[in-house]
């Protein structure tokens, strides 16, 4: 009878568990139902912005026919308008985005919150169910056969225990498919908000154009028409401006610095092949050049430590593979790659000694080895696993690392593999990060390389290209 009695309350609490469950995936099920209809704001919203993208063409059209007339100051005070004007209209329609993107946050997070809590259940759950059951099992079939129930009762516990057993498998399956979508929602969650800090960047980017823009207008309407010859004057100093730009040198590591309108001439290249932005290729490149004294300062003539210093070769990629456990505590011993055999093969390639070459030396915060290449800083290993795409692009069959065009095609080549051909800043940033080593959607590394692209491209590319 006590059995009997047990098993009743097994059943009474697996009923209870799956009217939880009901209610969880009802409170998921609410959360996402009532966030589907779309409202009223938000259809006036759409509606606001196809009407800004409709305007900011408009003003792209008047921008053009404006820069097919003859150089004037009406002709180029009219240019600034249509500029400041489509910046205007870009920050409004990326605030209505804004908007969509906040409340679009607000909604998945609270979805995020009721699967977590659905899991806390289900878990809570597991556990009754696991004390209930271990307790049957405890009592043995002999035990529940010699108990004062009858037959028909005996193999009622049985099937009672049976459908515990069952009832827990599916609340486990049940547990892992919730645990899954709250992956999925948080991926998704991180995506929106990659979306929101894209849209105020470019913002930011738009009200400084509206306030360079806004500034070089008042300039020319304190012009009148007996001045233009001071108007030429303006124009001369931007053409000088612009022609120091090209002539300014773009310092690169291990090889002679090359004039910026050199550089961007590769970059703009690189951008067509790979879609990466120029001013953020440039500012890796920028960013790579000035890392530290330890770098780019092993192997040349007057270097104690050479190539087979602070290179990784077979021996300790051999030690690696034998046992990896004993090489993470013992790293000077071992290596995860092999780098003197690709150094041998890049340099017979090249027709150079492996002698006497600008190699960068070890740094002790990253690790024991040292030995990347040229501007772009790339291991032998690694760049024998892009150097046929690089060939490709510069069209020659042996590409050098240390040559500058080379260089720049393989960077944008390996942060287009890392997502920086998305151009978003948020897509930028995590792919400097992993340019650098670091795994995660931010570090120091990546906001200083945002920062000098920015620099870069306002200061630098856009007064090249007149915008």
């Amino acid at each position: 009878m006590f059995l009997y009695k047990k098993t009743k309350i097994c059943l009474f609490l697996l009923g209870l568990f799956f009217v939880l469950i009901f209610f969880g995936y009802n409170d998921i099920s609410t959360a996402q139902t009532t966030s589907d209809p779309v409202s009223a704001k938000e259809e006036e919203l759409k509606k606001e912005l196809e009407n800004i993208e409709k305007e900011i063409l408009i003003q792209n059209e008047i921008l053009k026919s404006k820069q097919r007339e003859s150089v004037s100051i009406e002709r180029d005070i009219s240019i600034l308008n249509a500029k400041i004007k489509e910046a205007q209209l870009n920050i409004k329609a990326k605030n209505i985005k804004i908007s969509g993107l906040s409340k679009d946050i607000s909604v998945k997070s609270k979805d995020i919150e009721n699967l977590e809590k659905k899991i806390k259940k289900g878990k809570d759950s597991i556990g009754d169910l696991l004390r209930k059951s271990y307790q049957i099992d405890d009592t043995s079939l002999i035990t529940m056969a010699l108990s004062d129930n009858d037959l028909s009762q005996f193999f009622i516990d049985i099937d009672s225990f049976d459908s515990i057993k069952r009832s827990l498998q599916t609340t486990l399956d049940d547990v892992r498919e919730t645990k899954d979508e709250t992956e999925k929602q948080k991926e998704s969650l991180s995506a929106r908000k990659d979306q929101e800090t894209d849209a105020k960047v470019a913002i930011e980017s738009d009200k400084r154009k509206v306030e360079k823009n806004e500034g070089e207008k008042k300039q020319l309407l304190s012009i009148n028409k007996q001045q233009e010859k001071a108007y030429k004057e303006i124009l001369k100093e931007r053409e000088e401006k612009a022609a120091q730009i090209r002539t300014a040198l773009f310092d690169l590591r291990d090889s002679a610095a090359i004039p910026f309108g050199k550089a961007l001439e590769y970059a703009n290249l690189a951008a067509t092949k790979t879609g990466v932005r120029p001013a953020f290729l440039l500012a890796i490149l920028q960013q790579e050049s000035n890392l530290g004294k330890n770098v780019g300062t092993c192997n040349r003539a007057q270097d104690t430590k050479k190539w087979l210093d602070i290179m990784p070769g077979p021996t300790e990629y051999q030690v690696y593979l034998q046992n990896k456990k004993s090489c993470k505590k013992a790293k000077t011993a071992c290596s995860s790659r092999d780098d003197r055999t690709p150094f041998i093969d890049i340099m017979a390639s090249l027709g150079r000694s492996p002698d006497n070459t600008p190699l960068s030396c070890p740094i002790s915060s990253a690790g024991p080895w040292g030995g990347a290449m040229g501007p772009a800083q790339f291991i032998p290993s690694t760049w024998q696993l892009f150097k046929e795409r690089i060939a490709s692009i510069v069209g020659k069959p042996v590409p050098d690392p240390w040559e500058p065009k080379d260089a720049i095609i393989a960077s944008a080549l390996y942060l287009s593999d890392l997502g920086a051909d998305g151009g978003s800043y948020s897509a930028q940033k995590k792919a400097a990060c992993k340019y650098y080593g670091s795994g995660g959607a931010s570090c120091s590394y990546g906001n200083q390389v945002m920062a000098k692209a920015q620099n870069i491209q306002e200061t630098m590319i856009d007064i090249l290209q007149g915008s």
